[in-house]
C-alpha cells in the first residue's frame, strides 16, 4: 500500500507482493498517520484522562482550577494565568451568567466540584432563598489578585519577562 496505516504496521503486512494483496490494503489512506506520544507516563485515552481529572487530589485540583489574568495584570506581572483563590476579584467573560454581574469577589473555591462562587452572582430558589451559581474558573478573568505570601513567590517564578532565562553567560563560567 502507498501509505502505512497503524493496523498494517502492527501486523507488519504492509508490503504486498501482488496486485491481489494490494487491493486488500485499499483501506490504507494518506490521512492515517501514526502520532507519537512524547510522555510515556501520560495516557491519550479519553477514559483514563477523565478518570484522572475527576479523581484528582486536592493539590492538583487547585492547579487545574486556574484562570487567566486580565490584560493589566498580565502586563504588570508577565504571567498569563494563576490558580484562583478566595479573595480574588474576577470578571465573568463566558457562559450564561456573564450578564448577571460583571465583576465580583470570589467567595468560595469549591475544589470538589471544580467551581467557584462569586459574590452577587446568585439566583433565587423556589422558596425565595438566594443560592450562589456555580462558575467554572475557565469562564472568568482575574482582575485583582488577593495578596498572599506564597503568591508573590509563584509570580516571581512564573515571570516570563526574564531575559536569557536559563542561559549560561561566559562570565559565569570563570
Amino acid at each position: 500500500c502507498l501509505a502505512l496505516c497503524v493496523p498494517c504496521l502492527v501486523r507488519g503486512s504492509c508490503l504486498p507482493q501482488s496486485t491481489q494483496q494490494q487491493s486488500r490494503h485499499l483501506s490504507c489512506t494518506v490521512t492515517d498517520t501514526v502520532t507519537m506520544k512524547f510522555n510515556p507516563r501520560v495516557s491519550r485515552s479519553r477514559r483514563k484522562s477523565r478518570k484522572a481529572h475527576f479523581s484528582a487530589p486536592s493539590h492538583l485540583r487547585q492547579k487545574i482550577m486556574s484562570a487567566a489574568l486580565s490584560k493589566e495584570l498580565r502586563e504588570q506581572h508577565h504571567v498569563r494565568s494563576m490558580p484562583i483563590r478566595k479573595g480574588d476579584y474576577v470578571r465573568l467573560v463566558r457562559g450564561d451568567t456573564k450578564n448577571h454581574g460583571d465583576e465580583g469577589e470570589v467567595q468560595t473555591v469549591y475544589r470538589k466540584k471544580y467551581v467557584i462562587h462569586v459574590e452577587r452572582i446568585q439566583r433565587d430558589k423556589a422558596n425565595g432563598a438566594p443560592v450562589p451559581i456555580n462558575i467554572h474558573p475557565s469562564n472568568v478573568v482575574i482582575t485583582k489578585l488577593a495578596s498572599y505570601k506564597d503568591r508573590k513567590a509563584i509570580l516571581a517564578r512564573k515571570d516570563r519577562s526574564k531575559k536569557d532565562k536559563g542561559k549560561i553567560v561566559e562570565s559565569e563560567l570563570d
